[in-house]
């Protein structure tokens, strides 16, 4: 699965955000941005999962052109649980708030996704989104 973003231009630095994972990076050259965005996912990775997990984890950002630009990684279970977490901080939201959005009274169940123990579908995964940040209006865009 990939996460989408956008890359501009913005006087003389490159500039890419990727609005899920809620992050956003700069470089000199387009490459350099590309660069660094790498760079920011792999290291957010290593600030929220412990590193027997992260075993050879690797970020690719891609170019699509047209402003576009798409980040996946080797390991895609942490990647979105990755996208979970920081959507559900940036909501202020708790796990057992969104464990009760979900309808679940154990907020462990919910856990268990942010945690990438747990193999999500397309359409788990943007059920998830709605119930982690429900004002966000974040939303997949499937090609």
């Amino acid at each position: 699965m990939e996460l989408e973003g956008k890359v501009w231009k913005e006087g003389k630095v490159w500039l890419i955000e990727i609005q899920a994972l809620d992050v956003m990076t700069q470089g000199k050259t387009k490459e350099d941005a590309f660069f660094m965005i790498e760079d920011v996912v792999e290291e957010l990775m290593h600030s929220y999962f412990k590193d027997e997990y992260l075993k050879g984890f690797k970020a690719e950002a891609i170019d699509c052109e047209n402003g576009v630009v798409v980040v996946t990684a080797n390991d895609t279970k942490l990647l979105l649980a990755l996208s979970l977490r920081r959507q559900r901080e940036k909501s202020g939201s708790t796990i057992k708030e969104v464990a009760g959005r979900l309808g679940s009274k154990a907020p462990n169940s919910y856990a268990q996704y942010e945690r990438g123990f747990t193999n999500v579908t397309v359409e788990k995964y943007e059920e998830l989104l709605v119930a982690v940040n429900p004002r966000g209006g974040l939303r997949l865009r499937l090609t």
